[in-house]
Parts: structure tokens; C-alpha cells; sequence
């Protein structure tokens, strides 16, 4: 199987980049080269005369490829909206086609890439295409991380079928526990029980400089 990986998540703010930080922790405790990548990214700040996107920073930083931030991170957007909304007020058009150049550039350098999408599966890029559509272009599997909470085992399974769906292979899932009590336990049996792909891990409540690769496997 690939060593590269789409990470995604139930919706957003489940801990996506926390997971593909460790996620390229462990790739490079193989030997592996990695690199990393945030095609699309909202929310994004000033940084001189260059918007940059937190999450993707934090990727670059772990990962072994220093190459120039647009290719890491190729649509940067200020407002914190959903990104085709963005690129509209920006008069820009997300292409796929621009992503998958960049990807190839990223390929090229590393032995794995990991790449992290943006909100859920399903979040619109513009008119035509979803982070979905993204995924498939790139044809890499996936990994899907669920912050574990109320509502949770609806929106994974309804995103573990959609990924199935899609033709791309589940590699696995990971559980944010975000409820910290007893019930977390069984929300998490309930969605081993009823997703075919492994959990790779279960990640507790951690401060934010606190790795998470020790809770995972891949």
C-alpha cells in the first residue's frame, strides 16, 4: 500500500492536523522521508506579504521537505469560511488540477506526503468539486478521524461509507476522545464494531504541545 495518506475528518475542528502531525512522526520512525500538505486552508494570517495557515505550518514544521510554503499550501485564504466561500470573496477558483501539480512536486521529494483536508469529507472546493473529489484525483487512502462526542457514530459512519464509496481505500480511523468520561468507551466500541477499517488509535484530551504518535499505529 501507499505510504502516502488524505487525512480527513467527521467535521471540522476534530483534530485533523494533530493526527497528521503524529501521522508524519511515524512515518519518519519507519526511515521514511516525509513531506507534508494543506491544499486548501481558511482562516489564514499575515505573515509579511504572505497569507499562511496555522495548521499547515505546524505540518511543515514536522515534516522533512522544507520546500516553498505555496506548494505546501496552495489556496490561503483569510476568512474563516468554508473554502469555496473564501475563494469567491477572493475571485479565485480552487483547481484540482493546480493541487495535483503540486502534490506531484511534493511526491517527487519524499518518500510519503501526508495530506490534510479541509473540514469533512464533503466541503465544497467550488462549483463542481469536494475535498472528496480532491482525495480521488490524488487516489491515496484515507484516514478518517472522529472527534469522539455527541453525534459522532452518525457522522463517522456516514463518512466511513462515503470514503468506501468513493472507491478509495479506508486505511483506518482515529478516535479524538473529546467526551472524557465513561461513555466515550462505548461510543468507540460501537464505531469498531460497525467500521470495517481499524482504529488506529484512541487520543485523549492532550495539552497542545503534547504528541499524540504514541497513542497511534499505522
Amino acid at each position: 500500500m501507499s505510504n502516502h495518506v488524505f487525512v480527513t475528518g467527521t467535521d471540522t475542528e476534530v483534530g485533523k492536523t494533530r493526527i497528521s502531525v503524529a501521522l508524519i512522526k511515524l512515518l519518519q520512525q519507519k526511515g521514511l522521508t516525509v513531506a507534508a500538505m494543506k491544499p486548501v486552508a481558511s482562516g489564514c494570517e499575515w505573515h509579511g506579504k504572505v497569507l499562511k495557515n496555522n495548521d499547515a505550518l505546524l505540518l511543515s514544521q514536522q515534516a522533512d521537505c522544507q520546500l516553498p510554503y505555496s506548494c505546501i499550501n496552495p489556496y490561503a485564504f483569510a476568512p474563516a469560511i468554508a473554502p469555496h466561500l473564501a475563494a469567491e470573496q477572493n475571485g479565485e477558483n480552487i483547481s484540482l488540477e493546480l493541487i495535483e501539480s503540486r502534490f506531484s512536486a511534493l511526491q517527487s521529494q519524499a518518500d510519503a506526503v501526508v495530506v490534510e483536508g479541509a473540514g469533512g469529507w464533503l466541503v465544497p472546493l467550488n462549483e463542481h468539486d469536494t475535498i472528496a473529489d480532491l482525495a480521488v484525483r490524488l487516489q491515496l487512502p484515507v484516514v478518517l478521524v472522529v472527534a469522539i462526542k455527541l453525534g459522532c457514530i452518525n457522522h463517522a459512519l456516514l463518512t466511513a461509507k462515503a470514503i468506501t464509496a468513493s472507491g478509495l481505500s479506508l486505511k483506518g480511523w482515529v478516535a479524538n476522545d473529546f467526551l472524557r468520561d465513561e461513555q466515550a468507551s462505548a461510543v468507540i466500541a460501537a464505531l469498531k464494531q460497525r467500521i470495517a477499517a481499524p482504529c488506529l488509535g484512541i487520543v485523549p484530551t492532550l495539552d497542545d504541545a503534547e504528541d499524540a504518535s504514541r497513542y497511534l499505529t499505522l
